[in-house]
């Protein structure tokens, strides 16, 4: 679900001729992937160590992560170019809000995973449908204006909060987190045979596989660190949260990263 983002920018550092800014997305390659599943599962750990270990409650991290997250999304839209560390810093900060604001949604307001899930979905639809009017695509791209950054990053915090929710219901379902991880696993997989196989929209299999990857990382993180008699590994939330802030930050500062190739 990357090929097509292979190629770096000419200058990623630079504006194009007609005038747009530097894309500060990073291209869709198979590391990015990598990381995208361990920024979410960090989401997970992280959200739940601040909201449950740390005993402040959910609306409480959803306050303290959508400020990170908020800051964070003005430096993305004030940098001048690509900053992988700046980016993957978002991402982590949009799935732990998304952690923290599911829970709270589904939890403390009461209206429960299927509630919650409906009503993320159709904010997150409404997001997309609202990006493509405005701007006329969704691709990733095209991701070389505010305009297109906020309508980028909004839909993302929305994708990552209902991944938690989906998560959440599949893995109380039955299934449990190792089911529910399978699950959506089996349903990624899916989205790469179309990718590789067919001629699908590849934005479409980019956003499915975006948004498949949320929950994913979520029952992985509750199979981490919820307790046995629960289904899950009862490890550390602290501990599994720093192994994978660390995992990520080596991905980050030892491979390569560039910005994908600007639609203009």
């Amino acid at each position: 679900m990357g090929h097509q983002y292979n190629r770096p920018m000419k200058n990623p550092s630079a504006g194009d001729a007609g005038g747009h800014s530097a894309i500060k997305v990073p291209e869709v390659v198979f590391l990015f992937w990598i990381i995208k599943i361990a920024a979410t599962t960090l989401g997970e750990t992280g959200g739940d160590a601040v909201s449950m270990s740390m005993n402040l409650g959910y609306l409480v991290g959803t306050a303290i992560f959508a400020a990170i997250f908020i800051a964070m999304v003005v430096a993305q839209i004030l940098a001048k170019r690509f900053h992988p560390m700046l980016y993957w810093g978002t991402i982590i900060a949009s799935t732990t809000v998304g952690t923290t604001l599911a829970d709270y949604a589904t939890r403390d307001i009461g209206i429960g995973y299927a509630g919650g899930s409906i009503l993320l979905a159709a904010l997150l639809a409404a997001s997309l449908a609202a990006w493509k009017f405005t701007l006329g695509t969704v691709s990733i791209t095209s991701v070389s204006s505010p305009r297109a950054e906020s309508f980028y990053w909004l839909t993302i915090m929305f994708s990552q909060t209902l991944g938690t929710a989906l998560g959440d219901w599949t893995a109380d379902s039955g299934l449990g987190y190792q089911g529910a991880a399978l699950v959506f696993s089996a349903m990624i997989a899916v989205v790469a045979v179309l990718y590789f196989a067919t001629r699908t929209s590849h934005v479409v299999l980019f956003w499915a596989a975006f948004i498949l990857t949320r929950p994913l990382g979520a029952a992985v993180g509750d199979l981490l660190d919820k307790p046995v008699a629960s289904g899950g590994l009862a490890l550390s939330r602290y501990t599994a949260s720093a192994v994978l802030f660390a995992f990520i930050a080596a991905c980050v500062l030892f491979f390569p990263h560039r910005a994908a190739k600007s639609a203009h």
